[in-house]
């Protein structure tokens, strides 16, 4: 009788330990990520505008708070910055703009001369003994007439990226200034629903994010500036006939750090070797090492030290994979990227070594944030 009963209890069915709780749980936790990622997959280039014009509000608000220092009030001091950033930019593009054009039409009229003048020099007749590479660049050279003839279309298309393109930078300056505006009483409203305990870590951390954000793109335009200038007036010196779109060029891709100095001063050392012979092509080699090393040796110290303290293959992996995501956009704003989640990195290792009574690393040691004690 005994063992008929405990048979029964045990071919009883056990209950299952997944509730309806927890399925319904996976599901909405599998939902969530999926619309994540449609969103974004689908609303692209809004967040690459909206990031682009966050960036910018937070590098306008340390003019602003500048200014609220002199004892400006706020709204005076936004429009200070706002008119006075507009008022600069256009007087510069009034300027530079137009000769640059010209010289960069000129620079497109004289490319077959460049190629013939290259391809009858030294070098390019000792790479074309091992690569072969004049037959294609006659070619090229021949169809260059049929390609400008054929480019009717293809205009219409770029004319309408250069108005969708300048439709998109009416859009963030439009949106950085309501950020600027209105940003910091969004802001002071997320950290009044924190927890009192936490909100002096969140405070920090966006703090520290501010300072680096806004520092290493203010510090960035300015390298920027100094590049073109010098590089301008250095083409000007040597004698290249196109050194106002060349300098900008060189300029501009002081942006990508690494990476970009390194290709357009290739390509620029290559005009001038092409327009000028191997005089000022050598000097171009010569002044782009040399600015180079200027650049990362002296200027990106003196203007980042205070901002932004990332590795440099750390800087070199985030321009590798944010550009690949988000292209030209994407490597610009990879730096400040990678600054920021190293903070929040830092402050989670904080947080945690905090909790388990380890002594601090090197990593956080001139971290300034206040982890308040496990409750």
């Amino acid at each position: 009788m005994t063992a008929a009963k405990s048979s029964e209890k045990t071919a009883e069915p056990r209950r299952s330990q997944v509730s309806l709780k927890t399925i319904f749980t996976a599901l909405f936790a599998v939902v969530v990520v999926w619309a994540t990622v449609e969103f974004v997959t689908r609303t692209l280039v809004a967040l690459t505008l909206t990031v682009v014009a966050m960036m910018l509000a937070v590098a306008m608000n340390h003019g602003v708070a500048w200014l609220q220092h002199r004892r400006i009030s706020r709204t005076w001091s936004i429009v200070i910055v706002a008119v006075g950033g507009l008022a600069v930019a256009s007087a510069v593009g009034l300027i530079v703009i137009p000769p640059a054009i010209t010289q960069g039409k000129a620079l497109v009229v004289g490319l077959p001369d460049m190629l013939r003048a290259g391809r009858a020099s030294r070098a390019f007749q000792s790479l074309d003994a091992h690569l072969h590479i004049a037959n294609r660049l006659e070619a090229l050279e021949h169809r260059f007439p049929q390609m400008l003839e054929e480019a009717a279309a293809p205009l219409l298309t770029v004319l309408g990226g250069v108005v969708s393109g300048a439709a998109a930078v009416v859009a963030v300056l439009v949106l950085g200034l309501f950020m600027l505006v209105f940003g910091g009483h969004v802001v002071r409203a997320l950290l009044g629903e924190t927890l009192p305990e936490r909100r002096p870590i969140y405070e920090g951390v966006i703090e520290k994010s501010y300072r680096s954000i806004g520092g290493y793109l203010l510090g960035l335009g300015l390298i920027c500036a100094v590049n073109a200038t010098a590089t301008s007036i250095f083409l000007a010196i040597v004698g290249i006939p196109f050194f106002l779109p060349l300098g900008i060029v060189s300029g501009m891709s002081s942006l990508i750090p690494y990476a970009g100095p390194a290709v357009v001063g290739t390509t620029v050392s290559l005009v001038a070797f092409a327009t000028g012979g191997p005089g000022r092509g050598i000097a171009c080699v010569i002044y782009f090492l040399a600015y180079g090393q200027l650049e990362g040796q002296v200027l990106a110290p003196l203007i980042f030290r205070r901002t932004v303290h990332v590795n440099p293959l750390v800087v070199f992996l985030s321009i590798l994979f944010f550009g690949e995501l988000g292209g030209i956009v994407g490597a610009v704003l990879a730096v400040p990227t990678a600054a920021t989640l190293q903070i929040v990195l830092r402050e989670l290792l904080r947080m945690r070594r905090k909790r388990l009574h380890l002594p601090v690393t090197a990593l956080n040691a001139g971290d300034e944030t206040t982890v308040p004690p496990e409750s």
